[in-house]
């Protein structure tokens, strides 16, 4: 009979969340779990097979995280501007989840318009969240998309890094600016 769980799956995931947030990713090792939990680092072993089943946990558990700061974002009047919001929202307020999720060196890149499908789940709600509302082509969206995403994390990633600090307003205006420039470019060309 296999030994019982002393804890659950959810709170040997929370510790390494916690750990994950003070420490970063490479700081999650059964050891500093164990301590954390104020055991050894055997239960852990009774509820996961190896470290590499807790790193995949610990990762979906950092990908909801970021899907519910989307979720706020989409939910907004302006939903475009919402999601380019929530995304610096997230890099701020969890920098390392932040640069793990999006920082972290890719084992195969791909282009742009891959990349923005395979890292948000929400990818088509975010692209019709621009199209429908602007009256853009889904060529036309796509291409604001990226671009807004390329000038969005880069804000964001200087955020996450403590590089550079905005106030709310300037990442807004900053973020207006780009957008409508962007917008009345597209725009002008459909045009012709």
């Amino acid at each position: 009979m296999p030994p019982k769980a002393k804890f659950t799956r959810d709170e040997i995931i929370a510790a390494a969340l916690q750990i994950v947030r003070e420490q970063g990713m490479d700081a999650v090792t059964s050891r500093e779990l164990g301590k954390r939990l104020g055991s050894s680092a055997c239960p852990i072993f009774t509820v996961f097979a190896n470290m590499d089943e807790v790193n995949a946990a610990l990762l979906d558990a950092v990908r909801a995280c970021y899907r519910e700061y989307i979720a706020e974002g989409l939910s907004e009047e302006l939903a475009f501007r919402g999601v380019g919001t929530a995304y610096i929202k997230f890099a701020l307020r969890e920098p390392r989840f932040f640069r793990l999720l999006f920082m972290t060196e890719q084992k195969n890149p791909t282009d742009i318009g891959h990349t923005l499908i395979l890292i948000d789940e929400s990818y088509d709600k975010i692209l019709r969240s621009v199209q429908e509302p602007y009256g853009l082509s889904e060529e036309d969206a796509k291409r604001l998309y990226q671009h807004l995403w390329i000038y969005t994390h880069g804000i964001a990633a200087l955020c996450a890094t403590r590089v550079c600090t905005f106030t709310d307003e300037e990442i807004q205006t900053m973020m207006a600016e780009i957008f409508l420039s962007l917008l009345k470019e597209i725009k002008r060309e459909a045009v012709k």
